[in-house]
């Protein structure tokens, strides 16, 4: 950096970013403490919500919808498994596929964790207009595609870019 550059944090851009990644980091830290009584961690709730809304998925594609390598996940099933909130079970056609379930005591549990998140999202969510959250909602769409490689549904945190669908005209 010369000293003839602007310094980062005098740019408006730069410093809203860092409003939104605060408010990320705040939304998480807050979460968090409302999942406690239900003794689970945000990214147990990623998991949980995501078999809620599709049943049988498998873990490959789990972790490509939550933007995370298999290693994470392979951390956090067998404690999700443990409880007896999901069940593995192989693919019928292909065995090397596991795929992913809510067990009845997953979905229980799930529901009253969408509840809370609910709860939370309309908490934060009410201090803008309905324009003003939809103004954010789209120009987060436009970061992600700013960010998203041609031929890429969406970044991957793993490295490894999920693959748009092939046009099936």
């Amino acid at each position: 950096m010369n000293k003839k550059q602007a310094l980062p944090w005098e740019n408006p851009r730069f410093r809203n970013w860092i409003a939104v990644g605060r408010a990320c980091q705040v939304m998480g830290l807050t979460l968090a403490r409302a999942l406690q009584p239900l003794d689970i961690k945000p990214p147990h709730l990623d998991i949980l919500v995501n078999l809620f809304r599709t049943p049988g998925i498998s873990q490959q594609d789990l972790a490509d919808k939550l933007l995370v390598g298999r290693s994470n996940l392979s951390m956090l099933l067998p404690q999700l498994e443990k409880r007896g909130l999901i069940a593995r079970r192989g693919d019928a056609r292909d065995r090397r596929i596991l795929r992913l379930e809510l067990t009845p005591a997953g979905v229980s549990l799930t529901e009253e964790a969408i509840v809370i998140q609910s709860a939370l999202i309309d908490r934060t969510m009410k201090t803008s207009s309905a324009a003003e959250c939809d103004l954010v909602g789209d120009v987060m769409l436009r970061i992600i595609a700013e960010l998203t490689e041609p031929g890429e549904t969406e970044p991957m945190a793993s490295g490894t870019p999920a693959k748009a669908p092939a046009n099936q005209d």
